[in-house]
Order: structure tokens, then sequence, then C-alpha cells
């Protein structure tokens, strides 16, 4: 079995892997139905329906009872996810899959540093480093250099 560090920093991989797959894929059913927006609903059911089935699965059905106790801002997150569908759906196909994707990965490492360095949202605090920023500004350039070569 691998050490859990190893094991998250592959699944983490991986869902990086398909964020691209799924501006791509999704940009072209948007394209070619001639509705982006219809595109992101039919992913939205599909993902529910696979997050319904791998609850039922899982066992955690019960935890639906405990929804409503819960900060409403928690559920913001919904809102997050359907911006990122809909804007990349939209977006990709007149910007390119890379060119979005890159953008969003720019927006990820800003955000990221900010909710680690203050702790923001309950995140484990990590503090914004001198290398840590260095290591940020470096991303950030391989970012642009990879989209602008």
């Amino acid at each position: 079995m691998l050490p859990d560090t190893l094991r998250h920093a592959t699944v983490m991989f991986a869902a990086g892997v398909g964020i691209p797959i799924l501006a791509a894929i999704n940009a072209q059913l948007g394209a070619r139905i001639g509705a982006p927006f219809a595109a992101g609903a039919v992913l939205f059911v599909v993902a529910f329906l696979v997050a319904l089935v791998s609850m039922l699965l899982l066992g955690q059905g019960g935890a639906l009872a405990k929804l409503p106790a819960q900060p409403p801002h928690l559920f913001l997150g919904g809102c997050f996810v359907a911006f990122y569908v809909l804007s990349i759906t939209v977006i990709a196909p007149r910007f390119g899959v890379g060119n979005a994707v890159m953008m969003v990965l720019l927006g990820q490492l800003v955000s990221a540093a900010v909710i680690d360095a203050f702790g923001l949202f309950g995140a484990r605090v990590i503090g914004l480093s001198a290398q840590r920023m260095i290591a940020l500004l470096l991303m950030a350039v391989g970012v642009v250099l990879a989209q602008t070569s």
C-alpha cells in the first residue's frame, strides 16, 4: 500500500489530468448541440448520478440528514463548480482549452496560497514563506511561458 501522501498526490494528479479533458469534451458537447449551458446541465446530471451511486455504495446516505444543520456558506462550493463548468464550456472553444485551463491553474495557485496562508475555511495553515512565494511565482511564470511559446 502506498503511503498516504503519495496516494493523495496520485489521486489529485489524476483529478488534475481530468480537468482539461472535462473542459475539452464539455466544450465539444456544447458546440455540437449549440447550447453550452445545456451541456453544463447534462454534465451536472451525470455528476450527480455518479456522486449519488458512490454515496450509496459507500454507505454514506445517512449524512444527508445532517445537511440542514450546516451553515449556508458551505453550500457555495456548488456555485463555484457551476461557474467553472459553465465558463470553461463557453470559453474553451473560443480561447483554447490550454489557455483556459492555464488561467484556471493560475487562479487556483493564487487562491490556494491565500487559503493556506490564512487557514481560511478551516484549512490547515501553511505559511507563505519566501520559498513558497518563489515557487508560486515560478509556477505562474511557467504557466505563462507554456501558453506564449
